[in-house]
């Protein structure tokens, strides 16, 4: 299928995603209260990460680690 044009900066494709993918765009649409659509947050989301506004994994897992070791402590 070739692609289309369908406005400015903007090429309409077909792509195949996994259904736990569109589920966790829709569940984030719903908590926005549906003023951003699913589909716009999938959009932005390789935006994020290109721009390097996305989490790394690395920082992700720090967040975690430091978040688990705290509770440890507290409840000691």
């Amino acid at each position: 299928m070739p692609e289309v044009a369908t406005g400015p900066g903007k090429i309409k494709i077909t792509l195949k995603l996994d259904t736990d993918i569109i589920d966790h765009f829709r569940q984030i649409a719903h908590q926005s209260g549906g003023s951003v659509t699913y589909k716009r947050f999938i959009n932005t989301a390789p935006h994020e990460y290109i721009e390097g506004r996305s989490p790394k994994f690395e920082d992700t897992l720090r967040r975690i680690l430091r978040e688990e070791l705290r509770s440890a402590h507290d409840a000691a």
